[in-house]
């Protein structure tokens, strides 16, 4: 008997339909074709002993598992539960013809519970786009594919559950997820906030203008100044994810497997903080059968790379063209994969290779040339897309002891929210550009006019600091976000002289 169980198979961010077709016939054998990985094939042993000791018959006879389309590559465990249902159903241990209009995932352990799987989001919007009214995933899974309307989630505890309610034995509750309920703003985490940070305006004041515009930025200052203190909050004081932005954010971190707490939706803005000894497949992504990276993981959110010299330089190099298209593009032989990647990336330093070339009162023990070797691990062109390079001093013994109160993150936010305002009113009708530092050349040109004065000003700036175009547009783009801080719908010659200020290393020096 030949049974056709709906399945998915996965592809970067995006599920695609795959048919689990299972034939009975006389005659001894199991074979599974289709272009199985390891983890598939291995599914045998795990869907007979879970068939077993659930209580069925597992059926004499040559099985024949076909995953259809043979020519797209399947991986994962997660068709062990299709393939277990569809064994039972050739062998009339299931009755009607439910499993026709279901899509089923799931992985099976060997006492037939249901463990989670990868991409349950994307799965269930397949599945709607299909055209199939019933989705049935494992119970860990059931959360991010209920925010998906028009389609009823079941989330059976173990394959007797689901045989049982395939039968019409037993009635499960369908899963749903409202999601503008579970994503409407609530409390934010007091964990951290950025009035535990004492001193530092000026780098204070260079995050909120990363925060409003979606700058890159780069901290630069010897141990205990707080540069990682300060890149830690940076999460408190941008603004709340949108509901198109929590879906992409869901979606990418399904695909990675790490939805596993029953969450329905992704709505705090990522901050993912690699260790210096990652490897480039990590931070972009890849691998045999590829997998978002660090930077895809960050999307919409923060990538933090503390100690950025210590990074391997090929590793620094992959990050060129994210920052440039906001997107990563994985080419392999037979197939590309492409992963969103639309984030802010923070990046923090020491000034030389002992961390006191710039401190006040220690002295540098580095030896001549050292300084110039450790800057040079970081490559013009990527410090070149970096928008803002903030110089950090130590904080003084006076303002660590200073007891008067601080701006909290929620004052910061709340003006960060009016800035963000102004600019989706300006990109409103451009799908692609949602703050000042995603614009593109021929936006930029047309969003930030200068004055005549302003013009003299960036003239004599770009002679004297041989800045690159690149450079150029960039600071534009921070004296627009200046300028909306301000509330100013024109850049006036003080923005452009903030903007200015923030390109330490262009200047061949710490700016100390």
């Amino acid at each position: 008997m030949l049974i056709k169980v709906p399945a998915a198979a996965l592809y970067g961010v995006y599920a695609y339909p795959v048919t689990v077709e299972v034939n009975l016939s006389p005659g001894l054998g199991y074979a599974i074709v289709g272009l199985p990985d390891n983890a598939v094939k291995e599914s045998r042993e795990r869907v007979e002993t879970a068939i077993r000791n659930c209580g069925f018959q597992f059926p004499r006879g040559k099985i024949i598992i076909n995953l259809s389309p043979a020519d797209l590559r399947k991986e994962g465990t997660a068709y062990d539960l299709p393939i277990a249902v569809g064994i039972l159903a050739a062998s009339y241990q299931i009755q009607g013809e439910e499993w026709g209009s279901t899509l089923i995932m799931g992985e099976l352990s060997l006492d037939g519970s249901l463990m989670p799987i990868r991409g349950a989001l994307p799965i269930a919007i397949a599945a709607r786009k299909q055209g199939i009214p019933r989705l049935i995933l494992p119970p860990s899974n059931a959360g991010e594919a209920g925010v998906v309307r028009d389609i009823q989630i079941y989330a059976p505890q173990n394959l007797r559950q689901t045989v049982a309610f395939l039968n019409r034995e037993i009635e499960l509750p369908a899963i749903f997820v409202d999601a503008r309920s579970l994503f409407q703003k609530g409390p934010r985490s007091a964990e951290v906030d950025m009035s535990e940070v004492r001193g530092q305006m000026q780098a204070k004041r260079a995050l909120e203008i990363a925060a409003a515009g979606g700058h890159n930025i780069l901290l630069i200052g010897p141990p205990g100044a707080g540069k990682t203190m300060l890149a830690q909050r940076l999460p408190t004081i941008l603004p709340s994810l949108t509901l198109e932005e929590a879906l992409e954010t869901t979606r990418i971190h399904s695909v990675a497997g790490l939805l596993r707490d029953h969450r329905g939706l992704v709505t705090q803005r990522p901050f993912r903080a690699p260790h210096h000894t990652i490897s480039d497949i990590a931070l972009v992504g890849g691998g045999t059968y590829p997998m978002p990276g660090e930077i895809s993981l960050a999307h919409n959110g923060v990538l933090f790379l503390d100690e950025l010299p210590e990074f391997k330089r090929q590793v620094l190099e992959v990050l060129r063209q994210p920052l440039e298209e906001h997107k990563i593009t994985i080419a392999r032989a037979r197939f590309r994969v492409e992963y969103p990647a639309r984030f802010m990336l923070v990046a923090a330093m020491n000034p030389c290779p002992c961390g006191y070339y710039t401190h006040p009162t220690r002295s540098c023990s580095c030896p001549p040339g050292a300084v110039q070797r450790y800057t040079a691990r970081i490559s013009g062109p990527l410090l070149d897309r970096i928008d803002l390079h903030i110089a950090i001093s130590p904080v003084e013994s006076q303002t660590l002891m200073d007891t008067a109160p601080r701006e909290s993150s929620e004052t910061i936010r709340n003006r960060i929210e009016e800035a963000r305002k102004r600019q989706e009113h300006r990109f409103g009708e451009i799908p692609t550009v949602h703050t000042n530092a995603q614009m593109p050349p021929k936006l930029v040109e047309q969003v930030c006019q200068l004055t005549e004065p302003g013009r003299r000003l960036l003239e004599q700036a770009m002679n004297r600091l041989q800045l690159s175009a690149r450079a150029y547009d960039r600071i534009l783009k921070v004296a627009r976000t200046i300028a909306d801080l301000a509330g100013s719908d024109s850049i006036r010659p003080e923005h452009l002289a903030e903007a200015l200020t923030y390109r330490t290393l262009d200047r061949g020096n710490w700016g100390l």
